[in-house]
């Protein structure tokens, strides 16, 4: 049987610019049986060693930062003033999570008794598969990895073939960190049956999947024979509601930034913009001011604000939900600007692009576009943009934008959302569960809850010898 040839295809230039085999039956079977005997020996370390540890691998990669991103942008395509700041915040995300595991870890006492002790303790599942995507690598692998290996599992990564050095740095690291060998293990492929292959295997105590919706769902399905937890981070159609209070000029800057950055690419992206109608028309020509400084361009260029979007395949789907949205009556009111008039010849750029007149029988404002577009729609009250906000499949974030933040917060209660902002977007806080509700996923990471599906439960009830 011949070995799988995973080619990295740049979003920049469309050339190959990574080849990595994929693995074979023999080894595919390897990875879990390592995984489980290394697994048997970790799980006997102290809390205190893997904290140790982590600490290391997290100076680690801070040390590295510069190469990491390099080849973050040269892999996804993320413009390099951006790409050194996703392994910053990965290492302080860490960080956080490293500070709160003897907490998060800790023992809970039982009722007290004479002549008896009760405790729960939180043990290690056993050996975890992390599957997660390209968009924020090192940010999705943290919020599952550390975890992880602070409670004591071992740990089998798949990343996505379209950054598949993270998986050779992070490994690389954390041997250097003391890590013993055979608790985290890497394989890569580009084939949807090899990953299922794995999911199914009854040496997998936990699977995490970062990626679509399409992706999660394919997990779940091969994993529905054996028990099994399954967390889940799928997509967005992220929605901000901009009151008629806002300082109109501050909000279009912040949204536009949740909206296009990492070229849109994200599963909490801003994508569907409700606004006060008192304020619309206004709100539209300060996100017109905002974008026309905005510049789209090579992304090893340091003055680059947007990059490529990932495939030629997600370039095609962008635009058609820009053409299904102006071929049922939504302008296009996209400033002009040099830079988006004139795309690179190369590579899968898209202009961020601001739409006016939408509504809900377009595709733009239904699916998730996973791209740099604003879609901008008119509402009359508060309660019509929260029946709005919650007419989607999804339920990620959202974010409501106001001066009355009492008001906000009482608009936020009846969002069906796993978190609602008032004025931010875009930023998963590490000590607040970050959860997506409806088809945004199932379970949670981050903060002292992003323990919890990497421990089970064990009770301790001991009675003092009769004598």
């Amino acid at each position: 049987m011949s070995i799988e040839v995973i080619k990295t295809i740049s979003p920049t230039t469309g050339d190959i610019v990574i080849t990595r085999n994929g693995i074979s039956p023999a080894d595919l079977d390897l990875l879990p049986k390592v995984a489980t005997e290394s697994f048997q020996r970790f799980r006997k370390t102290t809390l205190q060693e893997r904290q140790e540890i982590v600490k290391k691998f997290l100076k680690g990669l801070s040390d590295r930062e510069s190469e990491l991103a390099e080849e973050l942008t040269v892999q996804m395509g993320r413009p390099i003033a951006y790409t050194g700041k996703e392994v910053s915040t990965a290492v302080k995300r860490g960080e956080y999570l490293l500070k709160i595991s003897g907490e998060a870890l800790q023992d809970t006492d039982g009722e007290a008794e004479k002549g008896f002790k009760r405790f729960i303790r939180k043990v290690p599942v056993g050996p975890v598969l992390i599957i997660f995507a390209w968009n924020y690598p090192y940010l999705i692998l943290v919020n599952a990895l550390i975890p992880a290996i602070l409670a004591g599992n071992s740990v089998i990564l798949k990343p996505s073939p379209q950054t598949p050095t993270i998986v050779e740095r992070v490994s690389e690291i954390f041997s250097a960190a003391g890590l013993p060998e055979g608790v985290l293990q890497y394989f890569h492929c580009g084939t949807p049956t090899v990953m299922e292959t794995i999911v199914r295997d009854p040496r997998i105590a936990l699977v995490c999947f970062t990626g679509s919706v399409a992706g999660g769902l394919a997990v779940q399905r091969a994993a529905a024979d054996r028990i099994v937890n399954i967390g889940l981070e799928l997509g967005g159609k992220d929605p901000a509601y901009v009151r008629s209070d806002v300082d109109i000029s501050w909000a279009a800057e912040e949204i536009v930034d949740g909206a296009v950055f990492n070229s849109g690419q994200s599963c909490c992206s801003l994508e569907r913009i409700y606004v006060d109608e008192s304020i619309h028309d206004n709100f539209v020509e300060a996100v017109q001011k905002v974008l026309k400084g905005y510049r789209l361009g090579d992304p090893f260029d340091k003055s680059t604000h947007v990059g490529p979007v990932i495939s030629t395949r997600s370039k095609e789907a962008i635009e058609s939900h820009i053409q299904d949205a102006v071929s049922k009556g939504a302008k296009d009111a996209t400033p002009a600007n040099e830079t988006f008039d004139n795309l690179p010849t190369q590579g899968n750029f898209v202009k961020p692009t601001l739409l006016t007149g939408v509504d809900h029988t377009m595709t733009v404002m239904t699916e998730e576009t996973f791209g740099p577009v604003i879609p901008v729609m008119k509402v009359k009250s508060d309660a019509e943009a929260v029946k709005l906000m919650n007419d989607s499949e999804f339920g990620l974030t959202a974010s409501i934008w106001t001066k009355d933040t009492d008001k906000g917060y009482e608009l936020a209660e009846d969002v069906e959302a796993g978190t609602v902002f008032v004025n931010r977007c875009d930023y998963p806080s590490p000590d607040l569960a970050w959860t997506g509700w409806k088809n945004s996923g199932r379970g949670q990471t981050l903060s002292k809850f992003g323990f919890d599906a990497f421990v089970k439960l064990k009770s301790f009830h001991l009675k003092e010898y009769p004598k």
